[in-house]
C-alpha cells in the first residue's frame, strides 16, 4: 500500500490503467485526485482569511462574487465531464493522437465560453453585485475585485479543463500538482498584494482577485506546458490546433448535459437555502455550519469517484466493459469505508466538532442535528457518487443529469418542504428530506447502472 502511495503521488507514466489489478489502480488514480479536490477547496477559504481583516464590506464582497463564479465553476466543470470522457475513451482504445485531438478541442470551446462569460462579467460586475444584494458601501468596496475575478474566469476554465484532460489520461498527479502550484503562488501573493507587503503595491481586497488569478493562470499554463511535452500520454502538436468541428460538437453534446447536470444539483441547494431562510439567523447560521462540514468532508469522496470515471471510460475504450463494471463495485467498496468512517465520527463527536465553528446554544444545535442525520447517510452517498460519475466516464452523461433531476428537484425540495412546515418538523425535517434524497439517488443510480446502458455509450 505504501508502495502505491509514493507511486500515486509521485505519478506513474508507465502504468495501463485497461489491465492489471483493478484495486491497485484506483489506488493509484484516486490518491492524487483527492489530493486536488483539496488544493481546490484552500482557493476560497485562503481569500477569505486574509480578506477578513479588512472588513465586513471586503468579506461580502469576497462572497458575492464566489456566489457568481459558481456560474464558472458549473461550466468549468460540465466541460470537464466532457473532456475526461473523450480523452479517457481515446486512451483505451490506444489512440494517443485522437486524445490530443479531443483535449485540443476542449480546451479551444473552453476559451470561447471563458471570452464570452469574461467579457460580460467584466462589464456588468457591479451590476451582478447590485442584483445579488451588495450594498453602496460594498460596491465601492468591492467592484474592481469582481471585475478582476470574472473578466479573468479564464484561469478557472482552464485549469479545470486541462485538469480534467489529465485526469482522463490517467495523469492525475499532474492535476494534483498544478492545484499545489497554484495555491502556492496565490497564498504567497495574495497577502502580499492585499495588504502592501515590501515591494508590492497595497491594493486591498483586490490585491485578493489578482493573486488568485494570477495564481490559477500559471497553474493553467504549467498544465499547457506538460500537454506540450514530448514523451507524455497526451503531447499536443501544431497538428492538433486546427479545429474539428465533428469532435468538438461531441464535446459540446457531453458537456452540455454535464453542465446542466452539475446546474441541478446547484440549483437545488439554493432552493433548500430558501426554505431553511424561514427559520431565523441561527437557523441559517447553523445549516451553514453543518452543510460546509459535510461537504469539506465529502472532498476526498469526488477523488474516488473521478478515478472510477476514469477507469470506466478507459476500460470501455480497451472494449473491457466487465472490467469497468468491477472498478466501480471497487471504488465504491473503498468511498463506503472511507465516507462511514468519516460518517461514524461526525455521529459520535459531532457536538466536539461543531464547537470549533460555534458556541452559541441555538446555532450549535441545529449544526449538530444537521451533522447526525446528514452523516447517517454517508454509506448511501459513497455508492450514489461513485456510480454518478462512472455514468459520466462512460460518456452517459444524461442519465445522471435526469436522476438529479428526479431526485433533488421533484423529490427532495418538495420533501424538505412538506417535512418542515406541514409536518411540523422545522429544520429537522430539511436535514431528513437531504438525507432521503441521497439515498434514493445512490439506489435509483445503482439500479440504472445494472441494466448496463452505458456500456454501450458512443464518445
Amino acid at each position: 500500500m505504501w508502495v502505491a502511495i509514493r507511486e500515486a503521488v509521485r505519478g506513474s507514466h508507465s502504468h495501463d490503467y485497461t489491465q492489471g489489478a483493478i484495486g491497485r489502480s484506483v489506488v493509484l488514480l484516486a490518491i492524487p485526485m483527492v489530493l486536488e479536490m483539496a488544493m481546490e477547496s484552500i482557493f476560497a477559504v485562503v481569500d477569505v482569511f486574509f480578506v477578513s481583516r479588512l472588513g465586513a464590506e471586503a468579506v461580502a464582497t469576497v462572497v458575492l462574487t464566489e456566489s457568481l463564479l459558481i456560474i464558472v465553476y458549473t461550466l468549468a466543470m460540465g466541460l470537464g465531464i466532457g473532456a475526461t470522457a473523450m480523452v479517457a475513451r481515446r486512451i483505451g482504445e490506444k489512440d494517443a493522437d485522437g486524445a490530443a485531438v479531443a483535449a485540443m478541442q476542449a480546451i479551444w470551446l473552453g476559451a470561447i465560453v471563458a471570452l464570452v462569460t469574461g467579457l460580460a462579467g467584466a462589464l456588468f460586475a457591479p451590476h451582478l453585485l447590485r442584483m445579488m444584494g451588495a450594498s453602496d458601501a460594498v460596491l465601492a468596496t468591492g467592484t474592481t475585485f469582481t471585475r478582476v475575478m470574472l473578466g479573468g474566469n479564464i484561469s478557472v476554465l482552464m485549469l479545470f479543463l486541462v485538469n480534467a484532460i489529465f485526469r482522463g489520461a490517467g495523469d492525475a498527479a499532474i492535476a494534483m500538482r498544478t492545484l499545489w502550484l497554484a495555491n502556492l503562488i496565490n497564498m504567497t501573493l495574495g497577502p502580499c498584494l492585499i495588504f502592501g507587503v515590501g515591494p508590492f503595491p497595497e491594493m486591498g481586497v483586490t490585491g485578493a482577485a489578482v493573486g488568485t488569478t494570477i495564481g490559477r493562470l500559471t497553474g493553467a499554463l504549467f498544465a499547457v506546458g506538460k500537454l506540450l511535452r514530448p514523451g507524455a500520454r497526451i503531447h499536443l502538436a501544431a497538428r492538433h490546433l486546427v479545429v474539428e468541428t465533428e469532435v468538438m460538437w461531441r464535446l459540446v453534446k457531453l458537456s452540455a448535459a454535464g453542465t446542466f447536470q452539475i446546474f441541478v444539483g446547484s440549483a437545488s441547494w439554493i432552493l433548500l437555502i430558501r426554505i431553511v431562510s424561514s427559520f431565523g439567523s441561527d437557523v441559517i447560521a447553523g445549516y451553514g455550519i453543518a452543510i460546509r462540514i459535510v461537504i469539506f468532508a465529502l472532498l476526498p469522496s469526488w477523488g474516488v469517484s473521478n478515478a472510477a470515471a476514469t477507469m470506466v471510460g478507459q476500460a470501455l475504450g480497451a472494449g473491457k466493459p466487465e472490467r469497468a463494471e468491477r472498478a466501480v463495485w471497487i471504488a465504491g467498496k473503498y468511498n463506503a469505508i472511507l465516507l462511514g468512517s468519516v460518517g461514524l465520527l461526525f455521529v459520535v463527536f459531532a457536538p466536539h466538532i461543531v464547537h470549533l465553528f460555534s458556541r452559541e446554544a441555538a446555532i450549535a444545535s441545529a449544526a449538530i442535528d444537521g451533522l447526525r442525520v446528514i452523516s447517517a447517510g454517508f454509506l448511501f452517498y459513497a455508492y450514489g457518487m461513485v456510480v454518478s460519475q462512472s455514468f459520466n466516464g462512460a460518456g452517459d452523461t444524461w442519465t445522471p443529469t435526469w436522476i438529479n433531476v428526479l431526485c433533488f428537484w421533484l423529490w427532495e425540495i418538495p420533501l424538505g418542504w412538506f417535512l418542515a412546515f406541514h409536518a411540523g418538523m422545522g429544520l429537522h425535517g430539511v436535514y431528513l428530506a437531504i438525507s432521503i434524497a441521497y439515498a434514493t439517488l445512490a439506489v435509483v443510480s445503482v439500479l440504472q447502472f445494472r441494466r448496463g446502458k452505458w456500456k454501450l455509450q458512443k464518445v
